[in-house]
């Protein structure tokens, strides 16, 4: 599919954007809207807006279900769930945590006063590497928080042969992994809790909200307390808590996006064999794959640029899109290590190479269901031709100006 005859008409050169309406990596997938519209019109005759309400319990119970995990504990946000696990395991001290992550998983523990101690990642996997947690490991250290990055699981059973040995906790941000599975198991059922996200940039949302899931049930407990405040009954404080309760408008939602579910990982999976079928021969690009003997939601299609080998640079390729109104994103650009509330207190040297390696390759491209086969074709189409041609478009872009 050609697209573009020459470097001339490509937007960021003074061209027409290729696409007039935006492509986004995390634009939200909507249910059935007259189903969802019929839950709120109950929501106002049950005049019952939160404070778990009918619908986040049904919620709570069908996820469980979906999971095949025995609490699932429905909160506001995924970052809060995060703040929620480490309190509720009473940890102290340092956890380790992978720095290729959202900024939320290392703030979670930093608002609890906890250290993170930023660990590097498997080049092949993007996930936390076994074998540097181990290195990692101190006298202070009081957990292992493992990230399941795209929804690509840790090496699940190397982390619990390590915290077993060395008796520190672990736990799981599974934000990228709601209805996937590791050895045929889902995730939610792994370590002594995974916290899920359901952010309107997720496959699966609920607006905004997210939740906890874990197979103990005194830990369930003390969740279900901390959420709301510490409240075991009318007027009977018996812990530290905060609001974290999910609203019923947003579980209403969480319910009829339950129900199409399959729809939308199926539309993510045949956008992400698109995506694959059109850029895994170029070189110098390295597809992200998943294993398809697992359970996946393939809500993320990624790619690493390789520039000493297609000749363009990943953030100058992101500048091609950006122009033709491809916003592509850069997962996870820099490292949460070289963020200014880390950079200047946690030191390290080589230590998290590939992390730096990585964030500065990954694309994450357009999915989901706003976006159309052809409109993929598309996208493939212009990374090709940026490619193709790099030589003239880098020297473009130095003369016009356009290239940092």
């Amino acid at each position: 599919m050609e697209i573009k005859k020459n470097i001339d008409e490509l937007a960021i050169m003074g061209g027409p954007s290729l696409f007039p309406n935006k492509l986004h990596v995390g634009r939200p997938n909507i249910g059935d809207i007259k189903t969802f519209h019929g839950r709120v019109d109950k929501i106002f005759e049950n005049v019952w807006l939160t404070n778990n309400g009918p619908f986040v319990r049904e919620l709570e119970d069908k996820i469980a279900k979906f999971l095949g995990v025995k609490n699932f504990i429905s909160v506001s946000n995924g970052t809060l769930g995060l703040e929620m696990a480490a309190r509720g395991l009473n940890l102290t001290g340092e956890v380790i945590v992978p720095s290729f992550t959202f900024v939320a998983t290392p703030h979670s523990l930093k608002w609890m006063g906890i250290k993170p101690v930023f660990c590097d990642i498997d080049p092949n996997t993007h996930n936390i590497d076994p074998q540097k947690v181990e290195s990692l490991i101190t006298p202070d250290t009081s957990a292992i928080l493992g990230v399941h990055v795209w929804g690509r699981p840790c090496d699940i059973e190397m982390l619990e042969r390590i915290s077993l040995e060395n008796n520190i906790k672990l736990y799981f941000d599974a934000a990228h992994a709601f209805g996937c599975s590791y050895k045929d198991r889902m995730l939610g059922n792994y370590g002594l809790a995974e916290v899920f996200s359901f952010h309107a940039t997720k496959f699966f949302n609920t607006f905004e909200g997210g939740g906890i899931a874990t197979n103990d049930d005194n830990l369930a407990e003390r969740f279900r307390l901390m959420r709301n405040f510490g409240f075991a009954g009318y007027d009977n404080v018996i812990g530290i808590g905060i609001n974290a309760k999910m609203t019923e408008v947003c579980a209403a939602m969480g319910l009829t996006g339950l129900e199409g579910i399959d729809g939308f990982i199926s539309v993510n999976y045949q956008n992400y064999k698109s995506y694959m079928n059109e850029l895994q021969s170029i070189d110098g690009i390295k597809f992200v794959e998943y294993n398809e003997a697992e359970k996946n939601n393939y809500q993320y299609v990624v790619i690493e640029v390789d520039a000493s080998k297609t000749g363009i640079s990943r953030d100058d390729l992101i500048k091609i899109l950006h122009a033709e109104n491809v916003l592509a994103r850069r997962y996870f650009y820099p490292g949460c290590h070289q963020m200014s509330p880390y950079e200047d207190v946690c030191k390290f040297d080589n230590s998290l190479l590939q992390t730096e390696i990585i964030a500065n390759r990954v694309i994450s491209l357009p999915t989901g269901t706003g976006i159309t086969r052809d409109e993929i074709k598309k996208v493939c189409s212009l990374i090709k031709f940026s490619i193709e041609n790099e030589v003239a478009i880098r020297t473009k872009l130095r003369t016009s100006g356009n290239q940092n």
